[in-house]
Formats: structure tokens, sequence, C-alpha cells
């Protein structure tokens, strides 16, 4: 009995000094369109959208059962439950231009403050998240919300910030 109680300690030694491997790979993460992603990007971007817009930086052109160095521009639709995307790459899989509409995600805390503050007895009971991202020019980012309060209606215009349009 005691030979395998020392046997099993020592395999059980033996087994946590091959466990771990001292070299380590460093883990490399290559993202095309790393422009788009640090512009669309937010601190607190619902889930589906970031998902979504992952997947169109990551988006490889060539992939395409249509590609040929012929054509210049590529438009891609994106579509989610959520959401949808149409993108523009250019021959090369760079990211020229996108339309993005999301319907009903989760809005941002700063949205949610604006909104409760300026209409402190109103619902919102829907929304839709508009992205335009250009290359060359600025990103727009809007959130068009619809406010009921009773059998009143208003359509507002908000930033991504919070401020009113």
């Amino acid at each position: 009995m005691k030979k395998l109680v020392i046997g099993l300690f020592l395999i059980g030694l033996t087994t946590q000094i091959y466990a771990q491997d001292p070299i380590l790979q460093p883990a490399v993460i290559i993202v095309h369109n790393y422009k788009y992603l640090s512009s669309t990007g937010s601190e607190d971007l619902a889930i589906p959208v970031e998902q979504l817009q992952i997947m169109v930086s990551d988006f490889n052109v060539e992939t395409l059962d249509i590609y040929s160095d012929e054509y210049d521009l590529y438009d891609v639709y994106f579509i989610i439950p959520k959401g949808k995307v149409l993108a523009s790459y250019d021959r090369d899989g760079n990211l020229l231009r996108t339309a993005e509409r999301y319907i009903n995600i989760d809005l941002p805390l700063q949205v949610k403050k604006a909104v409760s503050k300026r209409f402190p007895n109103w619902d919102i009971s829907k929304h839709l998240y508009v992205v335009n991202y250009h290359e060359s020019k600025n990103i727009k980012k809007l959130y068009k919300l619809t406010l009921e309060n009773g059998d009143k209606r208003i359509k507002v215009k908000v930033d991504d910030t919070g401020v009113f349009l």
C-alpha cells in the first residue's frame, strides 16, 4: 500500500512538470481595416453591432466568387437580425465606406441619460442606430428615437454622445 501511494505521488509530480510549456508563442491578430474599427468603436456599443463591425473589417474580397482584378469596387451586404451593413471595398480589400442600420439595439448609457433628462416622462418605443463611415471623411453616428407618453408620440435624433440634433 505504501509503494502504491508513493508511486501515485511521483506520477502526480511528473505530470505537473511536463504540463508547463516554458516557451509561449505570441498571439498575432491581423486587422486589415483598423481605421474603420477605431472610428466606429465605442465603450458601450451593443454586442450585435460590435460583431457585425468586426465581420465587416475582417472581410476578404478575394474570397468572393466574382472577384477579379478587373473590378475596382466591390459592394458587399452583411445582414444579421438586428442590423445590416452595406460595405464598399476596393480591389485590395481596403474598406472605403459603409452604410449601417441597426434596429432596436441596446442604447448607450449617455443616450439614455440625455433622453431621460430632457424628456423625463417619455418612454423610448423604437429606435434606429445609423452609422455612415467614409474613409476620407468623418464618421456619422446617429440614433433616431421614437418617444411615447400616453397617446403622444415624437421623434428625436441624438448623436452617440447624447447631443440632440
